[in-house]
């Protein structure tokens, strides 16, 4: 109980802060298989038990159609479990990304892919929003890679209604370090999928995670710091509330 109550805190607040959730909201989370995915997917869960707003839960899975599959089986029995009604999506984008166009940098028309299949099908089932599991992490790293590799000041948003397809993406987990994700999803036994992508582990950001380690060894906070700035330089939607609800447990360490 004390493990969820821990993910809850940064989830509520996120939330709160940025209106995420309307009355009536029917929330699709898209589900990877990753812990960031499955930790997000349990904190919705929990949540709608006592939210003022009252929403519902759906989850999706975009196939991609890697060779041999994914046994998805395990997730399933996780939605089951919350009673979250869970929905496959069967795609063809591993075939078209590596076989056929064979693209030597494949990560950004596979997000483009796969965010374009995630908001259709989430349309389809009647959702009004959909939630991703970014946490705080990804927004620095997002926000440095912009300005290493573009040379921009720019992140993904919290919150951003998508007006071509009548739908809101959320990012619930913004305030919650990558290392309590981890550690819940460790502790819960949730069935994360290590993902068979060709590319996963030697991507620009994969690089940008280790360089921002190496120099937070020396530099205790970095992270939030930079987060701090995207706040108050309000990039991309972001504002600065008076706090920051990760800054506690980030200073902290790994949690016990």
């Amino acid at each position: 109980m004390e493990h969820i109550k821990r993910i809850l805190s940064y989830t509520r607040r996120a939330v709160d802060d940025y209106s995420m959730i309307r009355e009536g909201e029917k929330i699709a989370v898209g589900i990877s298989g990753g812990k960031d995915s499955l930790t997000l997917l349990c904190a919705l869960s929990e949540l709608r038990r006592f939210y003022p707003n009252k929403f519902e839960l759906c989850a999706i899975t975009i196939d991609m159609g890697f060779e041999g599959g994914m046994d998805l089986t395990p997730i399933r029995e996780l939605c089951e479990s919350l009673d979250v009604p869970y929905h496959i999506v069967p795609t063809e984008i591993y075939k078209i990304i590596f076989e056929v166009r064979k693209e030597p940098s494949p990560c950004s028309l596979c997000a483009k892919m796969r965010r374009g299949a995630l908001h259709k099908a989430a349309k389809e089932l009647g959702c009004t929003a959909v939630a991703l599991g970014h946490h705080f992490d990804d927004v620095v790293d997002t926000f440095m890679l912009n300005l290493f590799f573009e040379g921009r000041l720019g992140c993904f948003s919290p919150v951003i209604y998508l007006s071509r397809m009548d739908i809101t993406l959320i990012r619930p987990m913004i305030y919650m370090p990558e290392k309590d994700a981890r550690y819940f999803a460790q502790k819960l036994n949730l069935p994360v999928i290590k993902s068979p992508c060709p590319a996963d582990g030697n991507t620009e950001r994969a690089e940008m995670n280790k360089l921002l380690l190496d120099l937070e060894r020396n530099n205790k906070g970095l992270r939030y710091r930079i987060f701090g700035a995207i706040q108050r330089g309000e990039i991309d939607g972001f504002k600065e509330f008076g706090r920051m609800a990760g800054k506690k447990h980030y200073e902290e360490g790994d949690p016990e």
